[in-house]
């Protein structure tokens, strides 16, 4: 499928790994609708770059659909949905409170996992009708994981149990989808500079960029942005979680 040609359906576009993805979009001539929760943010971001916004909860039904329908119909079509939607969710099994609420554990299941199966199928039953390409290609659908679905951190119990499940239900998908035409493919990105860590003061960064292999620094959205457009232009790169991430494996802690 060519880049350019993308009508793109990015989640939490309004910052970080999805802004980057919807102005890699744009700068090469597709189209991409923002969905994100942060409206000022995101009628800011689609202002800036010449994307469309909508207010979405990726763990509503009912506003995905809306959102998807609302895109679908401002792009004339979509054939390409990155999901990079997601909250952190940091806490332990065991914490100084006491166990972790259930209803936490819940939250970030159903904003992360949740929320990007929600978008999966709204997205494919749009992109199944696509005109297929001289291949057969009707759209792409790319996953966000994280290398926490491989080596979790002490922490991270509820987020890399959603990162692990967003890599594991990226093979099926693929594989019921493929007789439309219509990709999967998941990026487990490493440790990059986003809003959270960009928070955090410059000897924080630098000690955790020195972390990674090579090279050793924090990842760059932009790279996040160039592997999306690599993935949508090899059609034989399916049903893989690919690790964006310098080489590193996290430790315990």
């Amino acid at each position: 499928m060519k880049f350019s040609s993308s009508s793109a359906v990015i989640t939490g576009g309004a910052s970080g790994l999805g802004r980057a993805v919807a102005e890699r979009v744009i700068a090469a001539g597709g189209k991409a609708s923002i969905f994100d929760l942060q409206e000022a943010a995101g009628h800011a971001t689609a202002k800036e770059i010449g994307a469309s916004f909508y207010k979405c909860d990726v763990s509503v039904e009912s506003q995905v659909e809306d959102a998807m329908d609302a895109a679908r119909e401002a792009m004339a079509g979509i054939n390409l949905l990155v999901n990079c939607a997601g909250i952190v969710g940091a806490g332990k099994l065991l914490g100084k409170d006491g166990p972790m609420r259930g209803d936490f554990f819940e939250n970030v299941v159903r904003v992360n996992l949740i929320g990007t199966f929600l978008c999966d199928k709204a997205a494919a039953a749009v992109m199944q009708a696509n005109v297929p390409n001289e291949e057969g290609e009707r759209g792409v659908i790319i996953h966000t994981s994280s290398i926490a679905a491989f080596e979790g951190q002490i922490g991270q119990v509820a987020y890399s149990a959603t990162k692990a499940g967003i890599a594991g239900m990226t093979l099926p998908i693929a594989r019921e989808l493929a007789k439309s035409g219509i990709r999967c493919v998941a990026i487990a990105p490493g440790i990059f500079m986003t809003p959270m860590l960009a928070s955090l003061p410059q000897e924080i960064q630098d000690s955790l960029g020195k972390q990674v292999p090579f090279p050793a620094r924090l990842g760059k959205p932009a790279e996040f942005a160039q592997m999306v457009q690599s993935i949508v232009e090899i059609p034989t790169l399916n049903g893989e979680t690919i690790r964006l991430d310098g080489a590193i494996r996290m430790q315990p802690r």
